[in-house]
């Protein structure tokens, strides 16, 4: 079986995982099994990091919307039901900015989702 050399395979390989280790605490930004463990673990958080940011954005949307449709006299899934009803296909993005921004128009969107339900 042939000899393999690793020098610069290796050497990058491990320059690259301590480049993203750099200002770990002691070892972990030292060492490369130490540091490859740490950027692992590091990567892993950032990855479901991602997916949770996206969670808490909606959840804040909905509290948003939700304290502005009680100030406004409906519940928020009575609000949402109504502008389904109504036809009018806004996000909960863009509601949570109406509702903090403009309260006249929010007041509209509810007003029309009421109709939209009967309640008037």
């Amino acid at each position: 079986m042939p000899r393999v050399k690793r020098g610069t395979t290796r050497t990058d390989s491990r320059k690259k995982v301590l480049k993203l280790a750099k200002g770990y605490f002691l070892t972990k930004s030292k060492l490369h099994r130490a540091a490859q463990e740490a950027v692992e673990k590091a990567l892993r958080y950032g990855y479901v990091g991602r997916k949770l940011k996206k969670r808490s954005y909606r959840s804040l949307w909905i509290v948003r919307i939700g304290a502005s449709c009680r100030m406004n006299g409906i519940s928020y899934s009575r609000f949402m039901d109504g502008l389904k009803k109504a036809g009018i296909e806004l996000n909960r993005k863009v509601l949570a900015d109406i509702a903090v921004n403009d309260a006249t128009s929010f007041g509209q969107l509810v007003g029309k989702a009421k109709a939209a339900l009967g309640l008037s």
